[in-house]
């Protein structure tokens, strides 16, 4: 750490930490977004013409919808990125706290948090499971379940979502570039580049997902972009976890041998 450019290793932790914000805050303001009546009506009438179109309308009008569901990719984006901060946030406590310490309570603290990263990625793997088979159950079931996606799920905020993913993905590359201007030898550390990398193709794979297909899909295909990161959530948070227990194994010799 003494060849640590300290400024720009504080503000690469910083551009990290806004990114893990922006996802997270995204799940407020991204996800279905509330049709037209003409749309809907359009949208009635092509599922099904057979359908009474007014009677239809009257009855998604009078059903409890409350808010609109949110998008799920980038939220579960910051599943990934917050292993990421938590990674660069103990290199920073690295420069306050002796090293002695550091070195003991490192290998603890990665254990505790992987530990709840990896509990929490299943637990919203699951969910994403369910929302993705209830939104693809009634998509399929012409055409009144159709009709019900439709009105949930059908119309997402697809530009919204671009510009978020567009924002997080130019603040990640900052931080990267940050880091490496910081010092050097954070490109010796392959793992440290993998989940970069890693949080980098997430987020191109959740805004592919958003862009290829028809818009009243796009909320099936950010589940499924949001199941992928979750997935990777898991991959690393055990490789956090595996790799957090050798370090706790050697505190708790060292311990014994200094009682």
């Amino acid at each position: 750490m003494d060849e640590l450019r300290k400024p720009l290793f504080l503000l690469a932790v910083a551009l990290i930490f806004v990114a893990v914000l922006v996802e997270i805050g995204a799940s407020f303001g991204i996800g279905a977004v509330e049709p037209n009546p003409a749309q809907m009506r359009k949208s009635i009438a092509a599922i099904d013409p057979a359908v009474d179109v007014n009677k239809t309308m009257a009855d998604l009008n009078s059903g409890s919808r409350g808010d609109a569901p949110p998008g799920l990719g980038i939220p579960y984006l910051a599943l990934i990125d917050g292993l990421i901060l938590f990674t660069v946030g103990l290199m920073g406590v690295s420069l306050f706290v002796p090293a002695r310490v550091h070195g003991r309570v490192q290998g603890l603290a990665t254990f505790i948090f992987a530990l709840l990263m990896a509990i929490a990625a299943i637990v919203l793997i699951f969910i994403a499971i369910q929302m993705l088979l209830t939104m693809v159950g009634l998509f399929v079931a012409a055409p009144f379940g159709t009709i019900a996606y439709m009105a949930i799920w059908g119309f997402f905020d697809r530009g919204g979502a671009a510009v978020l993913l567009a924002f997080t993905l130019f603040l990640k590359l900052a931080f990267a570039v940050c880091l490496v201007l910081a010092q050097q030898r954070f490109l010796e550390s392959k793992g440290l580049v993998l989940i970069i990398l890693t949080s980098l193709l997430a987020t191109v794979v959740v805004s592919f997902l958003h862009g290829f297909v028809p818009i009243i899909l796009v909320s099936i295909t950010d589940a499924v972009g949001a199941l992928i990161a979750a997935i990777l959530a898991v991959i690393w948070a055990i490789f956090f976890l595996f790799g957090s227990i050798t370090s706790v194994v050697k505190a708790l010799r060292v311990d014994r041998g200094s009682a």
